[in-house]
């Protein structure tokens, strides 16, 4: 697999169109960290992950609410192997006028770009969730 984050993006994405309530994705540091912030940001329920004797396995509770719609209304990954999209501090993006969150990847770990505007940071750009 060239792009495992790409890959864990598209099973959210997949299993939203299908109405699906989890989601189970191949585990990773990177992968969790990720989930981590989607789930303090408040677009999924749970993160828990458990080992299979592999590599282990992640599994995303999503959130829907009362007339079944998601949380994630779209998800979209901006930096790719073959291009990779890096942004200075005052160049972070503000995705759907504020009401969504970019994730990037920083010196200090994974964040939204609010917390990398907080902490004066810049870093790869990985996805953009709305």
């Amino acid at each position: 697999m060239t792009d495992p984050i790409a890959d864990m993006l598209t099973r959210i994405r997949n299993a939203i169109t299908a109405r699906k309530a989890k989601v189970i994705i191949p585990l990773s540091k990177m992968k969790l960290h990720v989930a981590e912030v989607l789930k303090n940001e408040g677009f999924i329920n749970g993160v828990s992950s458990e080992e299979d004797g592999k590599q282990g396995l992640l599994t995303l509770e999503l959130r829907y609410d009362n007339n079944n719609d998601n949380a994630i209304q779209g998800i979209r990954r901006v930096s790719r192997p073959g291009q990779r999209t890096y942004a200075r501090t005052d160049q972070l993006p503000r995705v759907r006028s504020g009401l969504g969150i970019a994730i990037l990847t920083t010196s200090k770990g994974i964040m939204t770009e609010r917390e990398a505007r907080k902490q004066n940071l810049g870093g790869e750009l990985l996805c953009e969730v709305w």
